[in-house]
This record gives structure tokens, sequence and C-alpha cells, in this order.
């Protein structure tokens, strides 16, 4: 039976519900309108009042109550503040508590004994009461931070964190500002790390290593270099040298390298064995790091790794000499005028130009600009600029920074070619637009680049 009905019929549940019927019809549509949320000011305005006369009202409703529960239920704060220490609990347990049936004016005597709507990221928890606020939200929070989580742990790990059982964990969790979003199976992935948090579901359900293809389809990653790139930047992956599969760090039927990369195991192989020659050093690397023959090469111009006199590898800190790298072929996009001043390299703006990536070039550039060890870097001002073209020499790649700004203000798109001449002379760069005017795509897209 509704209030409603009680007041046409004249027949009431309970104590309280007597009590709320001797309010005045006003008071109780203003009750009504405040415990769906609304504001005093808007109650005011739908009741033709002032803020202050909506907010006296409410007061006067809660004394009345509070005057009837002293004389049915003098303990009834007591009883109130007891169950109330609890982070969330719903109001119809409070209701409970004071022997009547649950409706809208218990919530006039909650506050009464000092309780308030829980808070969480979706805002106050409506029918749920607590004396500490705050509370709910850092047990809620200290669940997401076991995520991602199966669909079969989900009540399990919030339970653990404290949250009562009877919140609406579900509803909570699929709010437009939760940290958690829904995945395949019941599960839930952060927010912000969605993609890497599927791979890892994925490979834990799997129970053994799998490509980066094989990711795409659950993590929703369309490219195989992305799948690559995230979970490099996530320690709770490893890749698996040479087959190239991807595996979780936690399995301890992994054979999990402690290195970062070949470089350190370089180093680390050394340290400890002391000098030896390239080929037993190579042997010995690729024991702990299984690299190609390649990688290895490229690990010998690493500024810590040098030569000693009789041909060894040693430490440079140890006092081997350093190895320069030997001129590379130079391809058919890069060229230096006769005093070698200036030079010059063709590219294209692709699809890791118009993201803002990172361009990787022939080590030719960097053996001109006498960069021929690793780590290495130079950098080049542009006029008008604040931040300066960055070129990089590691062992295994030769990088250019982002050329993506440059190429805007050049009104390119994707399929533009240009130039970037590098000035050695004072250490300056610029971009030409190359491309004939008749077969210019930014001609005919003027807008592709954003």
């Amino acid at each position: 039976m509704t209030d409603g009905d009680s007041a046409k019929t004249g027949v009431v549940d309970d104590w309280l519900g007597a009590a709320w019927l001797v309010l005045p019809l006003r008071s109780r549509r203003i009750v009504e309108d405040r415990a769906r949320g609304e504001t005093l000011g808007s109650i005011g305005q739908q009741h033709e009042m002032s803020r202050e006369r909506a907010r006296q009202l409410l007061v006067k409703a809660q004394e009345r109550l509070s005057y009837y529960a002293d004389a049915f239920v003098p303990d009834w704060r007591d009883r109130l503040m007891a169950l109330t220490v609890s982070p969330a609990v719903p109001e119809s347990k409070l209701a409970a508590a004071l022997g009547v049936r649950e409706h809208i004016s218990v919530g006039l005597l909650v506050q009464a004994a000092g309780a308030e709507p829980p808070l969480t990221w979706a805002g106050r928890l409506h029918g749920w009461w607590t004396r500490n606020p705050t509370a709910l939200e850092v047990l809620l929070r200290a669940g997401v931070e076991e995520a991602p989580l199966r669909g079969e742990d989900v009540a399990v790990t919030f339970a653990s964190s404290g949250v009562p059982d009877d919140v609406p964990l579900l509803e909570l969790l699929g709010h437009s500002k939760s940290p958690l979003v829904p995945g395949v199976e019941g599960s839930w992935l952060r927010r912000r790390a969605r993609g890497r948090d599927a791979a890892y579901l994925y490979l834990l359900a799997n129970g053994e290593p799998c490509p980066a293809e094989e990711l795409l389809e659950p993590t929703g990653i369309k490219r195989r270099a992305a799948v690559v790139e995230a979970l490099r930047r996530d320690e709770r992956f490893v890749q698996l040298r040479l087959e190239g599969k991807w595996a979780l760090a936690e399995w301890p039927h992994v054979n999990v390298t402690p290195y970062a990369n070949a470089v350190d195991a370089f180093v680390a192989v050394l340290t400890e064995l002391g000098p030896l020659p390239k080929d037993a050093l190579f042997v010995k690397v690729g024991e702990r790091y299984p690299v190609t023959l390649w990688r290895l090469q490229q690990c010998l111009l690493d500024d810590r790794v040098g030569m000693t006199g009789d041909g060894s590898i040693d430490l440079v800190a140890r006092g081997a000499t350093p190895i320069e790298e030997r001129e590379p072929a130079q391809p058919a996009t890069m060229a230096a005028d006769p005093a070698g001043n200036v030079l010059g390299v063709r590219l294209t703006v692709d699809k890791d130009i118009l993201r803002g990536s990172g361009v990787v070039v022939s080590s030719w550039l960097t053996w001109q600009l006498g960069m021929r060890q690793a780590p290495m870097v130079r950098t080049f001002s542009v006029a008008g600029h604040p931040t300066p073209i960055t070129l990089k020499r590691a062992t295994s790649a030769a990088q250019l920074s982002s050329l993506r700004v440059l190429a805007k203000e050049n009104g390119m798109v994707g399929g533009c070619e240009f130039v970037l001449f590098l000035r050695t002379d004072d250490s300056t760069a610029r971009i030409e637009h190359i491309c004939a005017r008749q077969y210019c795509r930014a001609v005919a897209a003027p807008a592709q680049v954003t």
C-alpha cells in the first residue's frame, strides 16, 4: 500500500506512516522532491517559495517526525547511529530497525541521526546511508586496484575490499564515470588500459604464449604493431625471444630473462666473465638473451662496450676502446652537399608521421654527423618553434623525433613528400614540401592533417 492509498483510506501500516500523514501535503511534496535529488532552489521554484523557505519546511517536517519517533522508539537515534557506522547500509534495513515499513520518511530520521547518502564516482548513492560518506568510494577504488577482473572474481574481489554485499556493484561499475569498463564474459577492465587488460585476461585464460596477431581480436586493437607497443610498456608481459610470442611474466614455466634488452645482457656477461673474443661473447649472450646475430653486432656500438688491444671485447670502463660504426651504404633518399654542411632526407608523410610517432631513418645520416656510437643525441632548432628536432642514435636504429607539426604547418597530408634539411654548422633544420602541384594530395584534401 502506498502513502497515497493510506491517505485515501485512512489506514496506516505503522507509527511512522501515521506521522507522515500528519504532515501538511506541501511539506510531504517538498520531502519527496528532495529525496529525488532536487536542489532547494528548484524545489522553491516549483512551489513558488524561496530556497530558504523550502529548507525551513524540510527542517520542520524532520522535527515533527523526530517527535513521533521519540514517543514510539525512544532509542531510535542509537539504533540508526549503530547501523550507519557501515560504509553503506540500505534504507530498508534502517526501517526494519525502527519497526516500520520502508517509505520516504525514513530518510528524514536517518538524516536527523547524522547520516547521509554515501559518495561514489557516480555521485550520491540514494537509498543508502552512512555516517562516513567517503568510506564507500575508498573501498570501491581499492577493489578497482585489483583490475582486470574476470566475471567470477568481481564479487569476491570487492567483498574482500570491504564493500557491503548488497551494494549495487554492477550498477556502479557500469556508470559512465566508473574507472572500469566491461569486457567479455562479465570481466571488467581498467578504462585507460582496456587493451592491455584484455590481453592479460586472454593469456590467463589461454594458459600459453601466443603471437601478437592472436591478440588483435580480444584486445580490439587494429594493428599488430600497436599491440606489440602496448605490451612492451607493461611489465606484466614478456616476449619470448626468437619465437616472438607473448606470455605473462607471472607464469613460472616461462623462462623470463632478467635483462631489459640485449645490451644489458652484453654488459652483464662482460662484467661477470671479463674480456671475451667476439664469437664467444655472442654465444654467452645468446644463452641468456636469445636474439639474432644482427642484433648482437649492433650491441657492439654501445658506448659501454669496446675492443682491447688483442681484439677481444670488454667494457670501456676497464680500458677498452669504444667501437665506432663503419660507414653504412648511402640510401637513395639521403644526400649531403660537397662540403658536408647540409644533409637532406627525403620523406613521405605516412601514418607514423600523421599520428606524431618518431621516424626511423638510415644510420647513414647519423654516421655523417659523427654519431658513430650509441646512445648519442643531437638536436636541430627550427625557426619559430620552441621544440627542436631530435636525432637519436641507438644500437639498433636511428630515429628522428616527431615531424607531425612541421608537416601540418606546411599544408601536407598523407602521401605528400618533403625534404628535411639539417645544417651541421649551426644545428638548424627546415622542411620543404616537394610534391608537384598537379599530383599533390594536399591540393585535393587540404584538411587531412589535424
